[in-house]
């Protein structure tokens, strides 16, 4: 699905990515590790069209996507979340979904003015959409308060059924773990695994909780200076001399 090859991001001589290689198969959840600063977040924003690689090549379902930018991979199914939630703060959390499918006829003031009953019906089959997916996050309790009040857990949540308003094929999460509490913590992790084995998602998954790591992903990598380390099943990756060595300096218990 994913196939990167020597890639390099260059800011003013350092290389925060290296010479990244790598290949990510479909249907698979993908962990991607690494000690602070090995360049992980920085290769989701190549990955995900942000800013183009200072040299290199990525492939998406075997087509050369290198110089694309975010919009135009969006509508190729490819698609991130954030380690700090992108909610658009203001809006109830119904409407947050609803925004979220592209090209909608109601974005066209003629069609508004000429054709109100195809974007009232198209209006339906979103909304229709974003209750359905309200449902499947177990969120339809808190679908019409605004979701800048939402706790931690509840946007990562958001974040992943902003996705399931998309015809994603493979989806990039960072850190999804981040600021959210143990119970909530269990409920997407269940929710990617469906998303995965019954949706036939493909995730990256980027997180330092290796509890979650070990749960979700195979394979995992481990990048280090901008490369990939060593690529593997959980156990081989974890106890890896390189690995270890890597994360020296970083808080042990994380990573035991």
């Amino acid at each position: 699905m994913l196939e990167l090859d020597q890639l390099v991001m260059d800011f003013s001589g350092f290389k925060a990515v290296n010479g990244c290689s790598l290949k990510v198969e479909k249907g698979t959840i993908t962990g991607l590790i690494g000690p602070n600063g090995a360049g992980k977040t920085t290769l989701f924003n190549l990955i995900a069209g942000a800013f183009p690689p200072s040299s290199g090549t990525i492939r998406f379902l075997g087509e050369d996507v290198t110089d694309l930018e975010s919009d135009a991979l969006f509508h190729r199914g490819l698609v991130r979340t954030f380690q700090i939630p992108h909610e658009f703060h203001q809006l109830t959390v119904l409407e947050n979904l609803m925004m979220v499918p592209p090209a909608q006829p109601g974005e066209s003031l003629f069609a508004n003015w000429l054709s109100w009953g195809k974007v009232r019906k198209a209006e339906a089959e979103v909304e229709r959409k974003a209750w359905d997916t309200l449902a499947f996050l177990e969120l339809t309790h808190v679908a019409n308060q605004r979701a800048g009040n939402l706790s931690g857990g509840q946007k990562k949540l958001l974040e992943l059924g902003r996705t399931m308003m998309t015809d994603a094929k493979l989806v990039l999460l960072d850190e999804p773990a981040a600021g959210v509490n143990r119970t909530l913590l269990r409920k997407l992790e269940e929710k990617i695994q469906i998303l995965n084995r019954e949706r036939g998602y493909t995730f990256i998954l980027i997180e330092h909780d290796m509890e979650m790591i070990e749960k979700l992903c195979d394979p995992v990598i481990c990048m280090a200076e901008g490369a990939v380390l060593i690529q593997g099943d959980f156990h081989t990756v974890r106890s890896d001399a390189r690995v270890l060595e890597a994360y020296l300096g970083e808080t042990q218990g994380d990573h035991a």
